[in-house]
């Protein structure tokens, strides 16, 4: 990873669109600080596109797409993506699946929970998982003293036992059932929402991350960067970024965007 700092003023100027995850990545210690909101508006007032990319809930998801200086969120790691449509005055939605085969899931979704629950002690239900949809949010070390290595490997491989999908956010483990992940929803949206392929934008658009379930991002886009406490995951994480921040956190989601906005000045 190289030094924000250093990234070619040419390559931080052609940046059109910004993904970015949001825990610990836009927030710090579990705040939103004024830094980081105004980096989104002056994000969006240089004219370039926001868009967050989360483990967090549909719940969540709602009023963040509504009241955030954002172009939209894509939610539960990729299972939809929310907008607010202006012209309508109304949120509108994205979503992987159909509102029965989601109803049908959730059965399952709480068997796994409740095996995780016994098997791994001190773990808990995220306290957000009575607003999500496609997931189940097991939390080690939001709302509870942090778990170790080992009982964080153990929740992925219990829910990879019962067919999910898993990843490791910088304070939970995601499971859900399905193949897709932030990157498969982030190509259908800037498709469906832009007319963008995003493989041919590839070099235009950067992502800001900070940890092992960012891997499929920080590993497709070039230009993909790290706020500086991703350094703590670089042994969990498949493909580290690019880039890595000077500041953690928020404070290092507002040097991106200094530094996108200068180049474009």
């Amino acid at each position: 990873m190289k030094p924000l700092a250093l990234m070619p003023r040419a390559t931080a100027a052609a940046v059109h669109t910004v993904f970015s995850d949001i825990d610990d990545t836009v927030t710090t210690d579990g705040r939103l600080t004024a830094e980081a909101y105004a980096a989104l508006e002056q994000l969006q007032g240089a004219g370039i596109r926001v868009i967050l990319t989360t483990g967090r809930p549909a719940g969540w998801c709602d009023h963040i797409a509504r009241m955030w200086p954002v172009d939209g969120v894509i939610g539960e790691n990729g299972a939809f993506y929310f907008w607010y449509d202006h012209q309508l005055g109304r949120l509108r939605a994205r979503h992987q699946l159909e509102r029965d085969e989601r109803q049908a899931q959730a059965a399952k979704l709480n068997a796994v929970g409740a095996r995780i629950l016994r098997e791994v002690p001190g773990c808990a239900l995220a306290s957000d998982q009575f607003c999500r949809i496609y997931d189940l949010a097991i939390d080690f070390r939001e709302d509870v003293a942090p778990l170790p290595d080992a009982a964080i490997d153990r929740i992925v491989a219990l829910m990879k036992a019962a067919g999910m999908s898993a990843k490791v956010s910088s304070i939970h483990v995601n499971g859900w059932f399905g193949d897709y992940d932030k990157l498969t929803m982030a190509h259908a949206m800037m498709s469906e929402r832009y007319r963008l392929d995003l493989a041919a934008e590839r070099s235009r658009c950067l992502f800001v991350g900070d940890s092992p379930n960012d891997a499929p991002l920080f590993e497709y886009l070039p230009n993909a960067v790290g706020v500086a406490n991703v350094a703590q995951f670089s042994g969990r994480i498949a493909h580290l970024p690019a880039w890595i921040t000077a500041a953690p956190c928020g404070a290092g989601f507002a040097e991106v965007a200094r530094t996108l906005v200068a180049a474009r000045a």
